[in-house]
């Protein structure tokens, strides 16, 4: 992949670019190979090398007239990165009618070094129908009434913007969001159309960010499990459903567990949608009730499922599917469940041009 940004010295956040793809794909191959093990491993799944992430999170610096959207340099000044090549095209193309913003609605950017402005991020998703979310991170609401105002400005320009919020941040962080979100459009539900299954998307919710990748990932999922035809699947951090709506039969009980209960108000409102027989619960997927499904598939952050490894062990549980994004604590789970056998991985480039990798794993009971 060709970068401006990288080659004029602007941007090293893709660390792995200079190695030619085929080999980024064999180090990540031989790195999940060694935290899995000798199993049967299906051809690594990847997507286009460039365009690929659905979601831009834009750190806003710079002056009212001419705002960057991008990152920030060690001194806490802005770099614009808003061509950054990584980002699907829909997402790129908004940039331009966003920075017109910022200067139409005198929206001024937040300076970290010295702790006063507004504006702090711009979060943009794509969806793969080519529809947006747009989230503002402001520090308060004071700026609300000028973003409000100018706001059918940006809809004319970006008709395709079907979400958009603001959302408070006030602490002075290494924070991305804050917990508030104003709506600042009726519609707060972005529909990812990924294979035949819609999931919803609401602001602050988890999605995986290459939107081709993981429906590769979704399939591959469905595949095995049709293979294995269980009566019963409980997903575990099911976040919107991605994986308990593709998993979902007529013939198979399928319980989704989260802790976000606007992220199971999304997917219960997507299965109702779909008519797909799968139900969903806010939880707490380490302390769930559900590890004796035929089938439990778990999709953690990367710290891993930690204390749930242990009990999963001892469940009755005939097969785990285990969707990790960290080598290193799949490789310490695995280890704390020895009664369950790895015998089936596939590696999916979610992120290329830097050293993460996403693996799905399928174990059975020994």
């Amino acid at each position: 992949m060709d970068c401006s940004y990288y080659a004029a010295g602007r941007c090293r956040s893709c660390t792995q670019i200079e190695v030619p793809y085929p080999e980024q794909l064999a180090t990540k191959q031989r790195e999940v190979s060694d935290a899995v093990g000798a199993v049967e491993w299906e051809p690594p799944f990847h997507g286009p090398e460039a365009g690929f992430r659905n979601k831009a999170k834009m750190v806003v610096a710079g002056t009212i007239a001419e705002p960057t959207l991008g990152i920030l340099d060690r001194g806490g000044l802005g770099i614009d990165l808003a061509g950054c090549p990584l980002h699907e095209r829909a997402v790129v193309a908004a940039m331009p009618a966003l920075r017109e913003l910022i200067t139409r609605a005198r929206l001024t950017p937040y300076s970290v070094p010295e702790r006063r402005g507004e504006l702090k991020h711009v979060l943009v998703t794509g969806s793969p129908d080519g529809e947006l979310m747009i989230r503002f991170v402001l520090r308060s609401s004071e700026a609300l009434p000028r973003l409000r105002k100018h706001l059918g400005e940006l809809r004319e320009q970006l008709p395709h913007a079907v979400v958009i919020s603001a959302n408070l941040l006030p602490a002075h962080a290494a924070l991305t969001e804050g917990e508030q979100e104003i709506p600042l459009t009726e519609a707060q539900l972005l529909t990812m159309r990924l294979n035949d299954v819609d999931l919803l998307l609401r602001p602050g919710g988890f999605f995986q960010t290459n939107s081709t990748v993981a429906a590769g990932l979704y399939r591959t999922a469905a595949q095995w499990t049709d293979e294995l035809a269980p009566g019963s699947v409980s997903d575990l951090y099911c976040g919107v459903g991605g994986f308990a709506l593709h998993l979902a039969a007529p013939d198979r009980e399928v319980t989704g567990v989260e802790t976000s209960a606007e992220a199971v108000d999304g997917a219960r409102l997507a299965a109702a949608r779909r008519g797909a027989a799968a139900r969903f619960e806010v939880g707490d997927a380490t302390a769930t009730a559900y590890l004796d499904a035929d089938l439990v598939v778990v999709n953690p952050p990367r710290r891993g499922i930690g204390e749930l490894a242990a009990r999963l062990d001892a469940s009755r549980a005939r097969h785990v599917l285990y969707s990790s994004c960290n080598p290193a604590t799949l490789a310490r789970d695995l280890a704390a469940m020895p009664s369950l056998r790895p015998v089936r991985a596939r590696l999916f480039d979610m992120f290329p041009h830097n050293q993460h990798a996403e693996v799905l794993v399928l174990l059975e009971r020994r």
